[in-house]
């Protein structure tokens, strides 16, 4: 079991803990056994640390290979995957990207992202609700593979649909994009400020129901942005283009400039 959440382990033995069957946890950050004298480490601090680890070397990789990754976040449904498509499709022949696909179970979405040409590596978590440092580590490097030796500029890792647990997980991204779309409602940011004050940008997503649903745009962006002044927040309709979208579409050619001006 996953010790941040109790989801099922993506299958790394960091991830398991057992303590003949419980644990006590105690406020200075670790376990004692008062027969026996020794001292255990608390997995939670151990778990993170091994995954910051593993990101700040995922991060370094990436950069080796002048490649910007961004982690996007957010609920089921929030049109993460039809984004990436139309993505792909207005920066074609202009920015190579590549797409790591996190879900539970099927390959469907990274069907989807391959459907446009791109290469993209599906990660089925088994039942964990996120991915983390280990499994995008793997992922890239069968990435690269599945990319032909062409590099990568662009490198999308679409988190599974949880707006929880992978704001905890460092993956080694530049940059995390939370998505909440329309139809959920704009009180995301008040429920979920660990998703928001993690994050770099603010996408608000399929605004073309705006005239069907009750979200009012100025009170999700105020609340986001208490919560983290620094977000960039963009609202778009990824399906039908316009100004936000153009937005989103600069804020990649600008990450994109900044990485290649840094390898100068």
């Amino acid at each position: 079991m996953c010790d941040s959440c109790g989801c099922p382990s993506p299958g790394t033995t960091s991830y398991s803990h057992d303590h003949d069957g419980h644990s006590h946890s105690h406020s200075h950050g670790h376990h004692h056994n008062a027969t026996s004298g020794t001292r255990t480490v608390d997995v939670h601090a151990s778990l993170f640390a091994a995954n910051d680890a593993l990101a700040k070397i995922n991060r370094d990789h990436f950069e080796e290979m002048g490649a910007v990754a961004l982690n996007l976040i957010s609920s089921p449904g929030s049109g993460k995957t039809t984004l990436l498509e139309h993505t792909i499709e207005a920066l074609k022949g202009e920015i190579r990207i590549g797409v790591i696909e996190g879900d539970i179970e099927t390959e469907r979405d990274a069907d989807r992202i391959r459907a446009k040409g791109v290469p993209a590596i599906q990660l089925t978590t088994g039942g964990a609700c996120h991915l983390d440092a280990a499994m995008i580590h793997r992922g890239f490097h069968q990435l690269q593979k599945e990319a032909g030796g062409d590099n990568i500029d662009l490198l999308f890792i679409e988190n599974v649909g949880n707006l929880v647990c992978p704001a905890t997980f460092d993956l080694g991204e530049h940059e995390r994009v939370v998505l909440v779309s329309v139809p959920e409602g704009p009180d995301k940011p008040a429920k979920y400020p660990k998703a928001f004050t993690s994050s770099h940008t603010f996408l608000i997503t399929k605004t073309d129901l705006l005239p069907y649903f009750d979200f009012p745009v100025a009170e999700a962006t105020r609340e986001a942005l208490q919560l983290n002044h620094h977000l960039k927040v963009i609202d778009l309709c990824a399906t039908k283009g316009g100004e936000g979208f153009e937005s989103w579409l600069g804020y990649l050619r600008g990450l994109v400039a900044a990485m290649k001006a840094k390898r100068r």
